[in-house]
């Protein structure tokens, strides 16, 4: 059976795993990453279109109303690649909140023989997540500032084509809330590492006495 610092341990840890696993469930579930206003030209001066987004749908302010299907609205591949890659790394990225809970589980119950499945594995599963996420964050500001994603689908909901002239952001919290992913990885890594390192101490420990009596034995 594993010991009481370990149980509190690697339940703190296993709590910030499921935490995290939360976190990627309301960022896909939930379709305001952006909101933008796009401002285009026409002859008789500027109409501004105003879409709101996530990875799947979205939605349009601008009159009359209207309702996007990111993927089928999208004509661009590359815009079209960047959203479906944003994708599978929260997937996976999702994967290994929900390894890094099964981890941190089986450690606060049990003594697992395999290395892997104890602090090696936690370390492991946490970055991967972190990383996909922080990549994840990256890829979709570059798809709305340098490929122009709020600009296609403001298009499609104007109808007509127009010269676009402008735009405004502003991510919303399904963006921002990827940060406390990243940050409930790097605190589950810490919370781990931290308990390897109490364990190494208090091993130092409990070895000194030994090398001390076998110092005494020799000298006698």
């Amino acid at each position: 059976m594993p010991t009481r610092e370990k149980k509190l341990m690697f339940g703190a840890a296993f709590l910030t795993s499921v935490l995290s696993f939360v976190i990627i469930c309301a960022v896909l579930g939930t379709q305001r990453w952006i909101s933008s206003t796009v401002d285009f030209s026409q002859t008789n001066g500027t109409i501004s279109v105003t879409v709101t987004y996530g990875l799947f749908s979205g939605t349009s302010g601008h009159p009359p109303s209207c309702s996007l299907s990111v993927a089928e609205t999208l004509n661009s591949t590359r815009t079209k690649g960047i959203n479906v890659t944003i994708i599978v790394l929260l997937v996976l990225s999702l994967l290994s909140s929900l390894l890094s809970s099964g981890f941190t589980f089986t450690n606060a119950v049990s003594n697992p023989y395999q290395t892997f499945l104890g602090p090696i594995g936690v370390y492991t599963w946490n970055a991967i997540g972190g990383f996909f996420t922080l990549v994840v964050m990256i890829l979709f500001a570059v798809n709305v500032q340098g490929n122009n994603l709020s600009v296609e689908l403001a298009t499609k909901c104007a109808s007509i084509q127009l010269n676009h002239t402008k735009s405004e952001h502003n991510y919303d919290y399904s963006y921002w809330i990827l940060l406390l992913h990243i940050l409930f990885s790097c605190g589950t890594i810490v919370i781990i590492c931290f308990y390897s390192c109490a364990r190494y101490s208090k091993k130092k420990e409990q070895e000194r006495p030994i090398e001390n009596a076998s110092k005494d034995v020799i000298l006698f």
